[in-house]
């Protein structure tokens, strides 16, 4: 079995061995609103849920280079507010080409031609055609020498009429079909499910 060293290997090197072995990776489609009103859309992997309270969840944003960053986080860093909407199989596409670079104050929204509608709490607006958004506000920001990382609270949840049950706070999970990066240009489904019969039922969820 190889060992390697990432001490000894390059930034690149770090990234490519980790972005295609930490799989697979939901997928973080979030819009946010610029100074000057123009809605910005794009998909960022380096994704996850951190806790239920405070409820955060975190994105991960690569800088672009040296003096160059991405629009999301300058809108964030603005307005301190931004939508998470999770991608399923048919937002997949359009979310993907959401990942093009447009000139700057150009949404990609409308590029793409994906709808939206006003979000309930924060004033980035959610996309129509995604089954789950979540409203964010800024909890806490972290900066690397390679990412700026925020971390958002979920202020309101919104999702398609037939996913969740509100009386058993349950997600219909049969009629849910996200996607997920898995490393390069590759992304996978998540139809093949299985469950474990060994597994103990008051196991707690964290520790498998």
């Amino acid at each position: 079995m190889p060992d390697v060293d990432f001490t000894a290997i390059g930034e690149y090197e770090r990234y490519k061995l980790m972005a295609s072995l930490i799989v697979p990776r939901p997928i973080a489609f979030v819009t946010t609103v610029d100074p000057q009103g123009v809605v910005n859309a794009a998909p960022f992997s380096m994704f996850c849920m951190l806790g239920e309270e405070p409820p955060l969840v975190l994105i991960s944003l690569n800088r672009s280079g040296p003096d160059e960053r991405r629009d999301t986080a300058r809108n964030i860093d603005s307005s301190g507010e931004f939508v998470v909407h999770m991608v399923d199989e048919g937002l997949a596409e359009a979310a993907d080409r959401c990942g093009e670079r447009l000139p700057h104050g150009v949404s990609e929204l409308e590029a793409v031609g994906l709808a939206t509608d006003p979000s309930r709490v924060v004033a980035p607006p959610t996309i129509r055609d995604a089954p789950v958004a979540f409203e964010c506000v800024l909890h806490e920001k972290i900066d690397t020498t390679s990412r700026e990382i925020f971390l958002g609270r979920i202020v309101s949840l919104h999702t398609r009429d037939d996913l969740i049950d509100t009386e058993a706070w349950r997600v219909r999970l049969a009629d849910y079909a996200p996607v997920a990066r898995f490393g390069a240009s590759f992304y996978t489904t998540t139809r093949d499910r299985f469950t474990l019969r060994g597994a103990p039922a008051t196991a707690d969820a964290d520790e498998l």
